[in-house]
């Protein structure tokens, strides 16, 4: 095993240009990163709607330029200055600002610090650490934060927005094998119906047949939500949700506003959880990254949910996909030297 730190390494840096942001492939030192206790010979990362945001320059994603893009890595430990890790050492980073204040885990090398390295927990590989990433870990937030607040099978089915992202995709698979029943609704029924059933949802509902209606409370139809969309469809779901159902927002694919009343929570107790993956408590994201390589893992990470593995090289054209929505599942990126 290679434990030296290379002189130069590659990645891809987003810069600020004309207030524009531009993403470039450059060769890198140790000196031009981000201060970090940890430096890590990146095996994987993977692709992240936030990604793509900030590598076609769609989003405002990037805090400080110019950074190195990639808000999830895995790979192995080639020094470190906190005594928890050591060379060698198997490990992932996902949030923790990476991608965004610091400098992230597109590259062959990163350095980060110490807060953000989870060990690789028993049970997950690099690869299927990067298989989940971000996306797995947000969706396996949701379903802590709803069980925590006494969400139930019993309750009823969970409507899943966004099913064909990475967020949506793994949630029905989460979802599914915690006992639910799983709703996928979705604008792309007929190209992705049998694959959302191989996922695990029970049924598939075309977004564009539904009736969204106006009034502060509709019929309820959902036991909970796990919503990727926001906007109008996140404001249709609290007026749909069962007494005491619970609705994790993710996302804001629609929109970021939510024109809604209080109606639906006082007059059915529905809670409206943000997921928020980025900063946390470290204890929350160890458990729940030990769930994910447990009993939660996902059945079928590298045969159905990752759709395409790629190289460095392909992300910038991948990321143009992603913003124009025709992909779906997960993109996870080899690093060359991983």
């Amino acid at each position: 095993m290679n434990t030296a730190t290379p002189a130069a390494f590659r990645a891809l840096r987003v810069h600020a240009v004309d207030k524009r942001s531009e993403a470039r492939f450059e060769t890198l030192s140790l000196d031009d990163l981000t201060p970090g206790e940890v430096v890590i010979r990146v095996a994987y990362s993977c692709l992240n709607y936030k990604d793509a945001l900030a590598i076609t320059g769609k989003g405002r994603i990037m805090r400080q330029m110019p950074r190195v893009a990639g808000i999830d890595l895995s790979g192995t430990v080639i020094e470190s200055a906190d005594p928890a890790y050591k060379p060698g050492d198997a490990v992932l980073v996902t949030g923790c600002n990476i991608g965004e204040l610091l400098d992230g885990g597109l590259a062959e090398i990163a350095r980060v610090p110490a807060d953000a390295v989870v060990p690789l927990p028993a049970g997950l590989s690099l690869f299927e650490a990067m298989a989940l990433g971000t996306a797995g870990f947000t969706a396996g937030l949701a379903l802590r934060r709803m069980l925590d607040n006494h969400q139930s099978p019993e309750l009823g089915s969970i409507a899943i927005t966004g099913p064909t992202g990475g967020v949506g995709a793994i949630a029905i698979t989460l979802f599914k094998r915690a006992g639910f029943h799983v709703t996928a609704i979705t604008g792309k029924k007929a190209s992705t119906e049998a694959w959302l059933r191989e996922l695990g949802a029970d049924d598939v509902v075309s977004r564009q047949d539904l009736s969204m209606g106006t009034k502060p409370l509709e019929s309820v139809l959902w036991g909970g939500a796990v919503d990727n969309l926001g906007g109008e469809t996140l404001a249709w779901l609290t007026r749909t949700v069962k007494p005491w159902g619970s609705i994790g927002s993710i996302g804001l694919a629609q929109g970021p506003e939510l024109q809604t009343t209080v109606i639906p929570f006082i007059l059915r107790g529905v809670s409206l959880l943000g997921i928020y993956s980025v900063e946390m408590p470290r204890p929350w994201r160890l458990a729940i990254w030990k769930q994910l390589a447990g009993a939660w893992k996902p059945q079928g990470l590298d045969s159905r949910i990752v759709t395409r593995v790629i190289g460095l090289d392909e992300v910038p054209a991948i990321c143009d996909t992603m913003i124009a929505a025709e992909t779906r599942g997960r993109t996870v990126v080899k690093i060359a030297g991983g």
